[in-house]
């Protein structure tokens, strides 16, 4: 018996009646000889973990553009912080971890530069629309080293469904749909204090059930979802809990999400990103030979292109095209 058959006997022996098993995976697109040592939603997250996409996400917008800051978090300590939340409701539930791991870490793959403004300013330009999920399941099916990653069906299913309303097939996928939106409710409300957008005087109705440090908050919510869907064929908060996430949500929108201090630069960035959209598809020929895919419509090659930016990388291809040089004389001359 292999390492990796031992494991999958010990997902039997151990885990819910409602976990996926490893060994019950509907497969992949491509099949493959399994690992001797690693399940298959092991492979998934170590394939994501190197992927160049997940790299990318460090130097990718989660609320605040391009922050000078250090503190404040990116599209990347987002979804380390969703690994977080998940694998801990996972493993209360004796679900499997490993599947919600590869879950959480591929979910943002496709997402733009820029959040969801950039996000925004491509729906609003490619005639097929654009969103972030469906270019995540994108990243991993077709664009990450040309061909993808090959990834498990359960896993395409979380990453597809972690957002909107269809929920994933497996409670694993679940977990992660509900461990984002607790990442970043709070992780958002962190940065918006340290901002000084909002105040901690604004959380006064919501602390009073949530707890006021932002680890109380985060474990009163991990915790209500343990409780309540343990033995349960499903994942949820209770409706007490529920409510009060859901206004904490809005509270969010009204102050930070909308017309906050922290937007005030996303005009600039949706009107740059739809620039260099119309930019590249005029001019194919300047993406890089690498970022090339065969595909058949050459908007979706731009697309794709200007999705995998950084904040970072788009701002400069941007000066680079429409930003004048100074001009500098590359040879002796004599006065």
């Amino acid at each position: 018996m292999s390492i990796r058959q031992e494991t999958e006997q010990i997902e039997k022996e151990t885990l819910s009646p409602y976990a996926t098993l490893s060994v019950n995976t509907r497969g992949r697109l491509k099949p493959e000889e399994p690992c001797s040592i690693r399940t298959e939603y092991q492979r998934d997250r170590d394939r994501i973990i190197h992927s160049k996409a997940f790299r990318r996400l460090k130097h990718k917008t989660q609320v605040f553009i391009s922050p000078e800051g250090d503190h404040f978090r990116t599209r990347l300590t987002h979804t380390l912080e969703v690994s977080q939340i998940a694998r801990t409701i996972a493993r209360a539930l004796r679900l499997n971890e490993d599947l919600t791991e590869a879950i959480a870490l591929g979910h943002d793959l496709g997402h733009t530069p820029f959040g969801h403004a950039g996000e925004e300013a491509l729906d609003s330009i490619y005639s097929e629309g654009f969103k972030h999920n469906q270019q995540s399941l994108r990243v991993v099916d077709e664009l990450e080293q040309g061909k993808g990653l090959n990834l498990t069906w359960e896993v395409r299913d979380g990453i597809l469904n972690h957002t909107g309303d269809k929920d994933p097939s497996t409670l694993e996928g679940c977990i992660v749909k509900i461990a984002d939106r607790i990442a970043y409710i709070n992780h958002d409300i962190d940065d918006a204090l340290r901002a000084g957008i909002i105040v901690e005087e604004d959380l006064s109705e919501y602390i009073k059930i949530l707890g006021k440090p932002h680890r109380d908050r985060i474990n009163t919510m991990v915790t209500d979802i343990i409780e309540n869907s343990r033995g349960k064929p499903y994942i949820k908060m209770s409706d007490k809990v529920q409510k009060v996430t859901d206004m904490l949500r809005s509270f969010l929108f009204e102050n930070v999400y909308i017309g906050s201090r922290a937007k005030t630069e996303e005009k600039k960035a949706i009107r740059m990103l739809q620039e260099l959209f119309l930019y590249y598809t005029k001019n194919p020929q300047e993406i890089p030979a690498m970022e090339k895919k065969q595909v058949g419509d050459p908007e979706r090659l731009v697309i794709d292109y200007i999705a995998g930016m950084t904040d970072r990388y788009a701002i400069a291809t941007y000066q680079k095209l429409f930003v004048p040089s100074g001009f500098a004389l590359h040879q002796n001359t004599v006065d």
